[in-house]
């Protein structure tokens, strides 16, 4: 059965980037400019109160709603049409080898039978599409598909409060592959386009720290661990007797006492530099790598000034910060000093913006 909202389709129609994290609402407007570069028109976002959003679900509709309606007012844009992405953890993923040339309603017969076979759910309560990857590199009378699969309603979520501000999506992604769009434009920047080499991109989060480890695009491992920006809010909360969104707004404006850099923020700096420590130590132990070469910051967290230093000198790794924007042309409404602190927050957001450009 194929989806009428493809999790997978664009449809070449012109579209935004539209990302909906635990904390902000985020949106990217990408061009064509020509020779197979992109243009950066406009880029908006909103924050959003603490467990509006939570596990990746919407628990309060009014609220995102409110918020994607102010941050599409803020682009200033014409486009109605978005493209969204579930979290990585409410979608099932496999990919599977099946004999090449078929016809697609016999393709469509096969994933289902396959999905059937390792959803935990009845296939009529989720929904469910597919992806022709390609020929199989040992094997060409095969070809590579990549199934997804979510629970409706997670879809339907993210549609409705699309829709009650006013917009239509007409993609559903997974936060992680639009991630792994948008890296491909961060590996260009690398010595050799980071060909052959082991690069773990990792994305701290409000709450969570993803740690996805590719070499040649393909990603070989990956991490959740439960660390991110938010536990530097509650400090400052702590220590200044300040609200959470008292305290979001002074790290963002640097406002903060005299004191916060030595007490508060180099003491995260660290914490944050063995997180990413610890999650290379799991890569090697559950796989055959025993190096990566390079490091990719993304996230809020990879706005803090030197973090790429403090990463580097704990884990011995060569460390950037991801900017998928860094060798695109922005236009005249795109400031390139905002965009510098925010652009490690757009990966999501960007990823989901390419989707226009698909064939």
């Amino acid at each position: 059965m194929k989806l009428d909202l493809s999790m997978f389709d664009s449809k070449s129609r012109p579209l935004i980037g539209l990302d909906v994290s635990s904390s902000a609402v985020k949106m990217v407007e990408l061009a064509d400019a020509g020779n197979g570069s992109y243009r950066l028109e406009r880029y908006a976002t909103e924050s959003l109160a603490r467990d509006v959003v939570g596990d990746g679900n919407i628990t309060n509709h009014e609220a995102v709603t409110e918020a994607i309606r102010n941050v599409w007012k803020k682009m200033g844009t014409s486009i109605k049409n978005v493209a969204m992405a579930l979290p990585t953890a409410a979608v099932i993923s496999k990919k599977i080898m099946v004999s090449a040339g078929q016809r697609d309603q016999d393709l469509e017969a096969m994933v289902e039978s396959e999905a059937s076979q390792y959803i935990p759910f009845a296939l009529d309560e989720v929904n469910l599409d597919f992806q022709v990857l390609g020929a199989v590199t040992n094997a060409p009378e095969d070809v590579e598909v990549l199934i997804a699969a979510s629970r409706k309603e997670k879809v339907v979520d993210r549609v409705a409060v699309a829709e009650a501000a006013g917009l239509k999506a007409i993609v559903m992604d997974v936060e992680s592959y639009a991630a792994q769009s948008a890296f491909e434009l961060v590996e260009r920047q690398l010595p050799d386009a980071g060909r052959n080499k082991v690069i773990a991109l990792v994305d701290i989060g409000a709450n969570v720290t993803n740690v996805t480890v590719m070499r040649n695009d393909q990603p070989i491992y990956s991490r959740e661990q439960v660390f991110g920006g938010y536990q530097l809010t509650q400090e400052i909360v702590r220590q200044y007797g300040m609200t959470a969104e008292e305290a979001e707004n002074a790290k963002r404006t640097g406002t903060l006492p005299e004191n916060y850099e030595e007490e508060l923020l180099r003491p995260f700096m660290d914490s944050l530099a063995m997180e990413v420590s610890r999650a290379l130590q799991f890569f090697f132990t559950s796989t055959q790598y025993n190096n990566v070469d390079y490091i990719a910051l993304a996230g809020g967290c990879a706005a803090i000034p030197r973090i790429d230093e403090v990463v580097a000198g704990r884990t011995q790794v060569s460390t950037i910060i991801a900017n998928p924007f860094a060798d695109m042309a922005l236009s005249q409404r795109v400031r390139p000093k905002n965009l510098a602190i925010d652009a490690p927050s757009l990966m999501v957001a960007c990823g989901l913006a390419l989707r226009r450009f698909d064939q």
